[in-house]
This record gives structure tokens, C-alpha cells and sequence, in this order.
């Protein structure tokens, strides 16, 4: 089966099996570091191997296990997806929007994205959690590409004026208003970017700059479901500090503060 959204759509049915859950509300796809604090959002009803459901592809980059977990906060059923995949893997842009295809055909209509950046905003410092306003997609590729949908989907040419949902960025902003705003810039990686590249994207707009979130983003939104992003600042981009980047600084971050991003993720999933 090559159609990507029929692979979706069997592999959305075999997690309402696995899982138990018939229709999820909310999918959070997350990011290296948050799983550490989404442990805080209780205990899972269910832990579904990634590996198990059709479409879906093993991550190769420490910090992603490749899982779903299901659960139930305030009456609200989340599918957390702990194992992001991304095209520096050599995965092609379908395998990497797959996971979120397959939560917005369980059902979910609201979509939470989190990663960890690097930041380019000297007020939005390493430690700090930031709103994604905007993205610019530098990855050179679009998970729209290629055969148009089948019959039933969206065109293609899907309008991204409100990517990321102003209304859920107001409820977000109603109960946490010290969160900054900020725009993310997604590259391919798996190198970190240059000072050159971190200043171009700096001329752009971007504040925050990572290497996923941006395809999922279009593909959620393609499926008509409301996109929330949440960038954990790792780090400071190249250029705008002089220490060298690595991953474990990333996956070092995340554990530092994943009491506050659990006790955030739980606040904020509970105003969507």
C-alpha cells in the first residue's frame, strides 16, 4: 500500500484496537527532552509500540523510544507520540508526518507540537519554553508532494495563514502569559547550522531554529486539525554564543526542566 493516507487510516484503526481508545481528542508529538516531563501528565492506559502499527518507522536518535501512549487528563483522551522521526533518518517526508496522519484519523483535532531548538533570541533564553507564532519550512521539501490526496482529503494547496492556531495560542497565552512568541526555522540536519545560516535565518524572521516540527505542522493542518507548537530552548544557535553545539546539551536540557514542562504541558493541555 502506497497511498499515504489509506496507510494512515489502517494505521489509525490498528491504534484504536492496541489502545482501547476509539476517538482521541488531543495528539501531542514529543520533542527530544519532553518526555521526561510528560511523565508528569500520570500514568498511561496504554503503551502502543510504534513498530507495531502499519506505515510507521523505528527512530534511530537517542531520547525517542517509539511509542504511543494513551491517557486521560481531565476528561480530555491524549495520544502522546514519544518517538519522532525525522528526514536527516532517511526517512522520506510521508514517514515522517505519518504519526500525526494516523492521531488526526483516531480522531484527534488539535495537535501539540514540542521539540527542542537552538535560539537566536538572546531573551528567550536556554531553559525557556517559547510559542511557535510561524514557521519557515527549510527543509527544501513538503509533505504535499507528489499524487494529490485521494477523494475526501483536502487539495493540496492547503492556505497556512493560521498554522499555528491564534486561538489556541490566546488560550495558551490566557493562562501561562509569560510565554514568549516566536518564529521557527526547520532545517534538514542532522549537522547543526552554520553562524552564516543561523544569521540568515535570523535576516528571515526566525527566532528559533530546530530540524522538525514544520512538516508535521503542514500535514496537521492539511487534515483541517488545530497546531500548537512549543520549542524548548536547548540552546543557543551557532554564533550567538561561543560554545560548541552537541545533542547530549539537548537531551540535557530537557531533563533539567522536565518538572516545569511536565507541570506546563499539563496546564496547557487542560485550556485547549
Amino acid at each position: 500500500m502506497t497511498n499515504p493516507y489509506e496507510l494512515a487510516q489502517l494505521a489509525a484503526n490498528e491504534l484504536r484496537e492496541k489502545s482501547g481508545v476509539d476517538r482521541y481528542d488531543v495528539a501531542v508529538v514529543l520533542g527530544s527532552g519532553w518526555r521526561e516531563g510528560a511523565a508528569a501528565l500520570g500514568t498511561p492506559a496504554s503503551v502502543v509500540p510504534t513498530t507495531s502499527l502499519s506505515g510507521f518507522v523505528a527512530p534511530t536518535v537517542a531520547g525517542h523510544s517509539g511509542q504511543i501512549l494513551s491517557l486521560n487528563l481531565g476528561g480530555l483522551l491524549i495520544g502522546l507520540v514519544a518517538g519522532r522521526v525525522h528526514l536527516y533518518e532517511g526517512n522520506t517526508a510521508d514517514q515522517v508526518v505519518h504519526p500525526v496522519r494516523t492521531m488526526i484519523l483516531a480522531g484527534a483535532k488539535k495537535v501539540v507540537l514540542t521539540n527542542a531548538c537552538g535560539g537566536l533570541d538572546l531573551v528567550i533564553r536556554p531553559g525557556n519554553v517559547a510559542l511557535i507564532r510561524d514557521h519557515l519550512n527549510l527543509t527544501a521539501t513538503s509533505p504535499l508532494e507528489g499524487a494529490a490526496p485521494p477523494e475526501g482529503f483536502a487539495s493540496r494547496f492547503v492556505d497556512l495563514t493560521d498554522l499555528y492556531s491564534a486561538r489556541l495560542r490566546g488560550a495558551v497565552h490566557a493562562a501561562v502569559p509569560d510565554l514568549h512568541e516566536g518564529v521557527y526555522a526547520g532545517f534538514r540536519g542532522p549537522h547543526y547550522e552554520t553562524p552564516a545560516e543561523i544569521e540568515m535565518a535570523r535576516a528571515m524572521g526566525a527566532t528559533l531554529v530546530g530540524m522538525s516540527t514544520v512538516l508535521e505542522a503542514i500535514a496537521a493542518r492539511h487534515l483541517e486539525a488545530e497546531v500548537l507548537g512549543l520549542s524548548l530552548v536547548s540552546n543557543f544557535a551557532a554564533g550567538v554564543s561561543t560554545s560548541p553545539l552537541n545533542h547530549l546539551e539537548v537531551l540535557e536540557a530537557g531533563q533539567s526542566a522536565a518538572a516545569s514542562l511536565g507541570a506546563l504541558l499539563a496546564h496547557v493541555l487542560s485550556v485547549l
